[in-house]
């Protein structure tokens, strides 16, 4: 997975479901992704990204981290 690799070195914690042992995933993924089993699909807080970049998990984390700090919802 090129994405895990690149969030490797990041201090994310990172929880793995795997869509085709874990129904209540593959529903999740496929209500994201229009119906699509696309991986990785990634939730930040209430943010749904399909195949995202590295950088856009950064980022989506950092708007999370932040708005959690300051008790905004995001």
């Amino acid at each position: 997975m090129a994405l895990e690799r690149q969030l490797s070195t990041t201090d994310m914690a990172i929880t793995f479901r795997n869509i085709w042992e874990d129904p209540e995933a593959a529903a999740f993924v496929r209500a994201s992704a229009d119906g699509n089993e696309i991986v990785p699909t990634i939730e930040v807080g209430e943010t749904v990204m399909v195949n995202p970049s590295a950088d856009e998990v950064v980022v989506a984390v950092t708007a999370h981290r932040s708005a959690a700090l300051t008790g905004e919802t995001s």
